[in-house]
């Protein structure tokens, strides 16, 4: 599958069939999550692969209704959850660097959508999901001090088709030389 068609034909599936994921479509995906790049090469995401049904229900209940996404982490048969050691990710001998603190949101977004790219090319449909009480999925998931749980993600194969959302005009969304120049 070409880059720009797994692009543009990424959908956020919330609905699974039941079909097992194979440990090699997971470790695949994954693989694709460990390839992102990272500030300064800091790598500070971690995955936490669920697929005990009694987690998963854990995790959906941590979840902030009326996300449409909770039945699908109960549901999928997979669900893949991102986590971030603190402190490497926008920092330089121990100090932020930047005016937006900890980089590791956007580390771990980096290796989501290419967790998400790379699921799509394997068949699979995945969500982003980041409505949800973190600190009680940190405790499920016996997350230790450091590492934050930062979004998650159902994995599986898909049970509906959902259309492309409109998306604006680049003409909306691209400046050139200073903001709101056309």
């Amino acid at each position: 599958m070409e880059v720009l068609e797994a692009i543009k034909g990424r959908r956020s599936i919330r609905k699974y069939k039941s079909t097992p994921v194979t440990d090699e479509d997971v470790n695949a995906v994954l693989e694709a999550a460990r390839w992102a790049p990272s500030w300064a090469n800091t790598q500070c995401a971690r995955y936490v692969v669920v697929r005990d049904p009694g987690t998963k229900a854990k995790l959906a209940e941590a979840m902030v209704p009326p996300t449409p996404a909770i039945a699908a982490v109960r549901e999928a048969p997979v669900v893949i959850v991102a986590c971030a050691e603190l402190g490497k990710s926008g920092y330089k001998k121990g100090s932020p660097v930047t005016n937006k603190g900890d980089w590791f949101m956007f580390d771990v977004a980096l290796g989501m959508q290419n967790l998400a790219l790379a699921a799509l090319s394997r068949g699979l449909g995945t969500v982003h999901v980041g409505t949800f009480d973190a600190e009680k999925a940190e405790e499920i998931l016996g997350i230790p001090e450091g590492v934050v749980v930062a979004s998650m993600t159902p994995l599986g194969y898909p049970d509906e088709e959902p259309k492309a959302p409109p998306r604006r005009e680049l003409s909306e969304l691209v400046f050139h030389e200073s903001y709101g120049q056309k």
